[in-house]
């Protein structure tokens, strides 16, 4: 990728932007999890939903014209429609620790969530619960985080268009660039329909597996001769939240989360099908000030290498091989 790395001390994750922290939870026996990304103090919030299968929380208030600015964490979670009880967590560990929007009568905090469908390995009458995105919360830090088959991402899969047989195991990556005092991180939950490939060669790295062990199938493809009587709707999707220092309004923060989808339709191919919930989030907290097409490369990078991340470091899973076991000879 061609924006330059200026800085060597970064962890290389969301919480490189101050004020971010991250907690995950994993269930390795029904292969489902939760992330939380926690701005305790409050964060500018904007949202882009680009697939047609989403299943969030809270993300109308997030766009221009609702009263409400700050947002005080973003849980991502396994568990279809099931695991927005994850959110129930975070809202409760927040208002524990003081935390929300001032009513005037209690704090409520603002958690918007999306979740992703993950029931089709591991324990499907197993999903995140407010139990789970309390956890979440509670493990929340900054520093290095782990990646791959982690939180929101152990039961994640990539060019699902067959099913977990033909598919290959994803998880959660991250990634965060520097440019003088502006910092913009991101966390990425990949589960798509689509292929993951390598954004400068265009090949596939890991998505819908040949039956014969010869590498992969390529899902447009598939999709372009009409390949589509088989794929369960709502049943993909990818998540992912970027963060940034800069100084932004609401509708710059939405803004920003439009541009970072950019880095989706770099890496996952086909991206935003109709039987994905694509959505992004974005985060501004800090006083930096930047250019908005600045931020928006940055963030579109971030997210880009997130994707790449997202299956570099996954594990085989579930019976689900992922690709580092793929390339083996």
């Amino acid at each position: 990728m061609s924006l330059q790395d200026t800085v060597s001390e970064l962890y290389r994750n969301i919480t490189d932007v101050p004020g971010i922290l991250m907690g995950h939870v994993s269930d390795y026996e029904a292969l489902t999890g939760c992330t939380a990304v926690l701005c305790p103090e409050g964060a500018v919030g904007g949202v882009e939903v680009r697939g047609a299968s989403p299943g969030t929380r809270e993300t109308d208030l997030l766009r221009p014209g609702y009263r409400v600015e700050e947002v005080h964490a973003v849980i991502l979670a396994g568990g279809s429609a099931f695991g927005l009880d994850a959110a129930c967590g975070a809202v409760r560990y927040l208002e524990e620790q003081g935390y929300g929007f001032d009513t005037g009568i209690v704090r409520v905090p603002i958690v918007p969530a999306a979740i992703i469908f993950d029931l089709s390995i591991g324990n499907k009458d197993v999903r995140p619960d407010a139990k789970m995105g309390y956890d979440a919360c509670t493990a929340a830090c900054a520093g290095k985080q782990p990646e791959g088959c982690v939180g929101a991402g152990t039961g994640a899969l990539v060019g699902n268009m067959l099913g977990p047989g033909s598919a290959t195991k994803s998880g959660l990556g991250s990634w965060s660039l520097k440019q003088g005092d502006l910092i913009v991180g991101s966390v990425v939950v990949v589960n798509a329909l689509g292929d993951v490939v390598d954004p400068v060669t265009g090949k596939i790295i890991a998505g819908l597996r040949h039956p014969q062990n010869q590498g992969f199938l390529d899902s447009s493809e598939l999709i372009l001769r009409g390949s589509t009587e088989r794929i369960p709707p709502g049943t993909n999707t990818v998540l992912g939240v970027v963060a940034t220092n800069a100084s932004l309004t609401k509708v710059q923060a939405g803004r920003l989360a439009a541009q970072a989808s950019l880095g989706l339709a770099r890496t996952i191919r086909p991206a935003h099908t109709s039987y994905d919930g694509d959505t992004i989030f974005a985060l501004s907290r800090g006083s930096v000030q930047a250019h908005p097409d600045q931020l928006g490369i940055m963030a579109a990078e971030c997210v880009a290498r997130a994707v790449v991340r997202a299956v570099e470091q996954a594990w085989s899973l579930g019976g689900v091989l992922a690709a580092c076991d793929l390339y083996k000879d």
